[in-house]
């Protein structure tokens, strides 16, 4: 296996001496040496233990940064099944994802978790641009990675896409068969509801939205000012009166109790022309590989796995599993919950690889 290049340390998470309860009754996370900010994250490596490894390559001339995990007492003369986890729009490897690539790894897989291209602590301008080209690609540049990992077993290579992620992740796994299985967390059709706005709230703006989107092209095309949008940053006050509950715990996970500084809202306007086209659940019917649904029975984004698993008809092997009580962020963090979710997951897994 060639040798690829580490990761330069990531700037260390700065904290306030005074630490603030977010409404989530949870305390932001301390500093950790791989700027990991979810529970139990792994501090340094030790003999024995599932270890992390900060890793780099590139898709094209874009610099992607990663983790992969490796499970306790690793043997890279052995073979193991191996998971390709993608992130949440917004988020980072350091987040959600990297707590399921660690639990996952701690279940005996190699798992891979990196910053979606132009996003995080990865390259490409102009920044934070959020096209679903690339987040698709960057799934199936994960699965070139880890199929030249020493350890890995070709024939079992699962996906596991978490929010937007896991949008992405239906759509990879439609052409990508080295993907013998895949499954989803709490899918959020980026497309849909860039096009529709969330619970559909938007249709009647499509064609405003696409016009600004428009001019906003037009105005980078020609030299000028990129501009963003999703740039909202509340008060804990504001975030108190958001109606939906993906948006107000999403607010307090991002941006109070799980912040990191490679993550954001934010996205160049541009963006939108490829976005409001794209669907998620568009050939649902080229996945023939097993598929696994894992959402919230409390979550305001069920909606979006329902609709996406009913057109997966050719495969034989397809669950919806609902975390009872669960809303879309507690997936994400909450230790019950993702207990919960890591076993079915695990269970799928050994089944389906």
């Amino acid at each position: 296996m060639k040798r690829f290049t580490p990761l330069f340390i990531f700037a260390m998470l700065v904290t306030s001496n005074k630490i603030v309860k977010a409404q989530s009754g949870q305390e932001p996370k301390p500093k950790n040496l791989y700027t990991l900010v979810y529970d139990g994250a792994i501090d340094k490596n030790e003999t024995g233990k599932v270890n992390i490894t900060p890793v780099a390559y590139k898709i094209k001339d874009v610099d992607i940064a990663a983790n992969v995990y490796t499970p306790a007492g690793f043997d890279r003369s052995k073979k193991y099944p191996a998971i390709v986890v993608a992130h949440p729009n917004g988020g980072v490897k350091e987040q959600v994802s990297g707590l399921y690539a660690q639990r996952l790894a701690e279940a005996g897989y190699i798992t891979i978790v990196a910053d979606a291209a132009y996003q995080g602590a990865s390259g490409g301008l102009p920044r934070n641009t959020d096209k679903p080209a690339n987040r698709v690609e960057d799934i199936h540049a994960m699965a070139d990675f880890i199929s030249q990992f020493d350890g890995v077993d070709l024939g079992k290579i699962g996906l596991l896409g978490i929010c937007g992620g896991g949008g992405y992740a239906l759509k990879a796994a439609q052409a990508d068969k080295r993907f013998a299985s895949v499954a989803t967390l709490s899918m959020f059709n980026s497309g849909e509801v860039r096009r529709n706005g969330f619970q559909k709230s938007q249709i009647n703006t499509i064609q405003d939205r696409l016009i600004q989107a428009s001019e906003a092209r037009a105005q980078e095309a020609a030299g000028g000012e990129v501009i963003y949008t999703g740039t909202m940053n509340p008060t804990d006050e504001e975030i108190a009166t958001i109606p939906t509950d993906l948006y107000r715990e999403g607010y307090i996970y991002y941006y109070r109790t799980h912040k990191h500084p490679n993550s954001t809202f934010r996205y160049t306007l541009s963006s939108l022309l490829d976005l409001m086209t794209f669907d998620a659940t568009s050939n649902m019917e080229l996945i023939e590989q097993p598929l696994l649904m894992i959402a919230g029975s409390e979550a305001d984004t069920k909606y979006m796995t329902d609709e996406a698993i009913v057109k997966a008809n050719n495969t034989q092997k397809k669950e919806l599993f609902i975390l009872e009580g669960a809303t879309h962020i507690e997936t994400y963090w909450k230790p019950e919950v993702v207990k919960k979710a890591v076993k079915k997951l695990v269970d799928f897994y050994n089944i389906n690889l």
